[in-house]
């Protein structure tokens, strides 16, 4: 992973191949912060000029390359749009670095100097140096390839807390996209229990894992329905994060389908080697709480995700079954390619007998999330006061989410004359397809808990390339989950 420092000085003496600057927008040519100003002078104070005449006037995150001029010690001079300068924010900073430092990989040093807030500066290098390497057998020499991301990352102005921050953010987020992009095979629910607990332990975290036999003398009828299907028994990882004088308690949960063949209601093949991914929301709590514990968050947090993997088979659930999930309640089931929210509920009703102050579940849940709210947009649904909690700290984070309503014709739709409660809506409408996973899960939750349902079904993933964020596993929503901590622990 690539080394974040922080640096001070003058900029122009950095000592890195690459110089990365941050440039204003203005209506025929970009404008230079004052901080430039030793930069402008090796370029015989045309610096400004020749970005505007290679197109360049500052847009946020447009880049321009050039050679460094022999006044400066760097190789190769990357600036970076910013945009209007009164209008600055630290998702425009995050995404300029991380533009920057994509632009900047093959190259083993790099040093960035923005105008705003370094840290920001500092988390979008980070999460930009991000490279998923997957499993291609050429180029695994000793030699570095020409695309790896530089070895090396300063950032101007950033103090050594703010970068520390910054790296621990990135490792978590990396190891999620990991996770994320590991194919099915690899990561069936067994495996993934164990590197779940190796993260953990390393994070001095205690952890908990329930096998078959343990959730089935538990209980936890959700779980096991769904992974009864598979080869690979099922699994219930607890994590418990438990600092010294912490006051207040949180409770996050995490759906981890290892993959979703749909079941008996077999999905589509288009798209299907995509449900690898499914696991996202358990990987995503399972990094926010070893985020939480490397940054000594003075906040108790309990971590429980179901790992299973949803196949088709004769030991598979079937729809009209009736299942009961911890806790005693039953639910009709109608799709089994509805299963999340089942591992969910059982999920849930175990850490609600640890009695929380709050509880956040996570999931890649629904299709009907990205339709609703696009793929870069979270389907944020529970109590009022949470749903915005959780609003307002992704629009600070870059991790957009928007509260959904539960309307009362779509409640009415989850009743079942058989059981206390149907997976889906009667007949299989799709009215209101992402909040009836939402109304499903708020009968496990006690009305009077704070709770929030986070559906990341499109921001888990994306399929292009833009700012900080590489094509495949964004790693969403752990820095948002990881700033609802810091609230807990202020």
């Amino acid at each position: 992973m690539t080394d974040l420092i922080s640096a001070s000085g003058d900029i122009a003496a950095a000592d890195a191949e690459v110089l990365v600057v941050g440039v204003f927008s203005g209506e025929d040519a970009p404008v230079l912060p004052e901080s430039l100003a030793s930069v402008d002078a090796a370029f015989g104070g045309r610096f400004a000029e020749q970005l505007a005449t290679l197109g360049n006037t500052g847009g946020a995150s447009s880049l321009t390359r050039l050679p460094a001029p022999d006044g400066l010690a760097a190789k190769l001079v990357v600036a970076v749009g910013l945009g209007d300068a009164e209008h600055l924010d630290d998702e425009i900073l995050r995404r300029a670095a991380g533009t920057a430092v994509r632009a900047a990989f093959g190259k083993d040093t790099v040093a960035i100097a923005f105008e705003g807030d370094p840290e920001a500066t500092a988390t979008g290098a980070a999460l930009g140096a991000y490279k998923f390497d997957g499993y291609k057998t050429g180029g695994n020499g000793a030699e570095r390839n020409g695309d790896d991301a530089p070895q090396t990352v300063a950032v101007y102005g950033a103090s050594e807390a703010a970068v520390a921050k910054a790296t621990v953010l990135a490792e978590s987020v990396a190891l999620v996209k990991d996770w994320s992009d590991t194919p099915a095979n690899l990561l069936r629910p067994p495996a993934f229990a164990i590197e779940i607990e190796q993260a953990a332990t390393a994070a001095g975290i205690e952890v908990e894992i329930l096998a078959a036999e343990a959730l089935s003398a538990g209980g936890y009828g959700g779980v096991l329905a769904v992974g009864g299907g598979s080869s690979a028994e099922p699994r219930l990882v607890r994590l418990s994060y438990r600092p010294e004088g912490a006051a207040k308690h949180v409770a996050l949960v995490g759906k981890g389908i290892t993959f979703d063949s749909g079941g008996i209601n077999i999905k589509p093949g288009a798209g299907m080697w995509d449900m690898k991914g499914d696991m996202a929301g358990a990987a995503a709590v399972v990094g926010a709480t070893l985020a939480a514990a490397k940054l000594g968050l003075g906040v108790n947090v309990t971590c429980t995700v179901a790992l299973a993997e949803n196949m088709l088979s004769g030991s598979s659930f079937r729809p009209s079954d009736v299942i009961t999930i911890r806790g005693g309640m039953t639910v009709e089931i109608l799709n089994t390619d509805a299963e999340g929210r089942l591992v969910l509920a059982d999920a849930i009703s175990r850490a609600l007998e640890d009695e929380p102050d709050a509880l956040y579940d996570v999931a890649t849940l629904t299709g009907g999330q990205p339709i609703a709210l696009g793929r870069r947009t979270m389907g944020l649904m529970g109590t009022e006061a949470e749903t915005e909690r959780l609003r307002r700290i992704g629009e600070a984070t870059g991790e957009h989410g928007w509260p959904m309503p539960f309307p009362e014709d779509i409640v009415k739709l989850m009743e079942s004359s058989i059981a206390d409660v149907s997976q889906c809506a009667t007949g299989l409408k799709r009215d209101g397809h992402m909040v009836q996973g939402g109304i499903f899960l708020s009968k496990f939750v006690p009305e009077e808990l704070p709770w929030a349902h986070l559906d990341i079904a499109g921001p888990a993933d994306s399929d292009s390339t833009y700012g900080y964020i590489s094509k495949g596993a964004t790693g969403r929503p752990v820095r948002t989950l990881v700033a609802l901590l810091e609230e807990f622990a202020a």
